[in-house]
């Protein structure tokens, strides 16, 4: 009899909802400290994940969560890509 394998599951850093990875947003940062946005979900590093929802993504910026998590500071450019990928998968 086969089981069914579940998909791994993360919490958001905006609202703490746990959803399955591939749901989110993963943003990374490498070895040699870049921060990326990561489309694959296997980049090398450090990640933290988001939620599509543009509140989310304004919870997280206004509480330094990602900066936090990633243990680095966020360029503006890196928070209007993730804007641009919120708003593209709400409207």
């Amino acid at each position: 009899m086969k089981t069914v394998k579940k998909p791994p599951m993360r919490h958001c850093i905006g609202c703490g909802a746990e959803l399955p990875k591939g749901e989110l947003i993963r943003v990374v940062r490498s070895p040699e400290g870049v921060i990326s946005i990561d489309k694959t979900g296997k980049s090398a590093g450090r990640g933290a994940y988001l939620c599509r929802k543009a509140s989310c993504l304004q919870k997280a910026r206004k509480s330094g969560r990602l900066s936090k998590s990633l243990d680095a500071d966020i360029s503006d450019e890196i928070y209007e890509t993730l804007k641009e990928q919120t708003e593209e998968n709400n409207g």
